[in-house]
C-alpha cells in the first residue's frame, strides 16, 4: 500500500493539520495514531516536516502514510432539503423527530445525513448548532473550515440572536405586539428525569408576538435572545400556554408544534416553513 499525496482545497484551508488528516481519512485512524504519524515524520507538508497544530494552506501537498481503513457499509439515508448553499455555508430544514447529532440509540441524524449527502466532498459539513429532536426547522452548517469557524464565532458572540421560531400553544394568547419573557431557569429532578423549571438559575430572555389567536390554540412567533435548554417550551408552559404536543411540559404528548422558522446571520438568512397545513402569510407580514 502506497502513501497518498493530497492537495489542500480552499474549503479545507485554515484547519489544524491533525484535524485535516482526521477528516481526510474519514475517522478511520484514531487521533493518537495520527499524532504519531506526524511526530515520526511520516506526514509531510510540501515535502517538509510539520507539527500537529500547524494550519494547512490552500494548494499545499500533504503526504498521508499508508493505513488500513476499517471497511464499513455506507448507510443510505434520505437527503435533507437544502434551503441555502454557497461555497462556505449550508442551511437545511430538519424534520421533527430527527436528532441533530447521532449517538446511542440513534442510527440517523442531521449529522449523518450531511455526511451521506456530501460523501465525496473533501470537507464534509457538520451542524453548527442544535435543535431538540422533536423541534423542526432551520439548521446551519459550514461547507468549509472558514464557514464552520465563522458560524461558531457568530453563535458564540450573538447567542441565539437572529433565531425566530413558530410555536402553536394551547390557549388564547392575549392580543398585542411583542411581549418580553424574562425568567431564571435551571434543571431539577433525578438523573434521567430532569426537567427545566423557572425561579432560579441562568437568565432566559425571549420576545413573543401572536400570529394567529384562537379560543383553543394560538400561533406565536418567538425571537430568542438566549439559548437555554428547552427555553421556549418552559417559558410558554410556565405562563399557562404549553406547546401543542409537548408531553414533557404540557398536557398531551403528540407531534410537538415548535419550529425554527428563520435564522439571520451576518452573511445570509435561511428560512423554511413547517408542514402544519395552511399558515398566515408570515414572511411578507413579519419580515421586510
Amino acid at each position: 500500500m502506497a502513501a497518498e499525496f493530497v492537495k489542500v482545497t480552499k474549503a479545507e484551508a485554515g484547519q489544524k493539520l491533525v484535524r485535516f488528516l482526521e477528516r481526510r481519512v474519514d475517522g478511520a485512524v484514531p487521533r493518537p495514531a495520527v499524532m504519531r504519524w506526524i511526530r515520526k515524520g511520516n506526514v509531510r507538508v510540501d515535502k517538509g516536516r510539520c507539527k500537529p497544530f500547524d494550519l494547512v494552506k490552500e494548494g499545499q501537498t500533504v503526504r498521508i502514510p499508508p493505513y488500513q481503513a476499517v471497511q464499513t457499509q455506507q448507510k443510505s439515508l434520505p437527503a435533507l432539503p437544502i434551503i441555502y448553499e454557497d461555497d462556505n455555508f449550508l442551511a437545511v430544514c430538519k424534520p421533527a423527530g430527527l436528532p441533530t447529532q447521532g449517538g446511542t440509540g440513534h442510527d440517523d441524524s442531521v449529522a449523518d445525513r450531511l455526511l451521506s449527502m456530501f460523501a465525496e466532498a473533501p470537507y464534509k459539513p457538520a451542524p453548527a448548532h442544535r435543535l431538540d429532536r422533536d423541534t423542526s426547522g432551520v439548521i446551519l452548517a459550514g461547507k468549509s473550515h472558514h464557514g464552520q469557524k465563522n458560524l461558531s464565532v457568530f453563535f458564540a458572540e450573538h447567542g441565539e440572536g437572529g433565531k425566530f421560531y413558530l410555536a402553536q400553544v394551547e390557549g388564547e394568547w392575549p392580543a398585542g405586539d411583542w411581549t418580553e419573557l424574562r425568567d431564571k431557569m435551571e434543571k431539577r429532578g433525578p438523573k434521567g428525569r430532569e426537567k427545566v423549571v423557572v425561579g432560579s438559575g441562568k437568565e432566559a430572555l425571549s420576545s413573543v408576538r401572536p400570529v394567529k389567536i384562537g379560543a383553543k390554540t394560538s400561533l406565536l412567533m418567538v425571537k430568542l435572545h438566549t439559548g437555554r435548554t428547552h427555553q421556549i417550551r418552559v417559558q410558554l408552559s410556565s405562563r399557562g400556554f404549553p406547546i401543542v404536543g409537548d408531553g414533557k411540559y404540557g398536557t398531551k404528548k403528540g407531534r410537538m408544534k415548535l419550529h425554527c422558522l428563520r435564522i439571520e446571520t451576518t452573511w445570509f438568512t435561511a428560512s423554511c416553513l413547517p408542514g402544519w397545513g395552511k399558515l398566515p402569510d408570515i414572511y411578507d407580514h413579519y419580515f421586510n
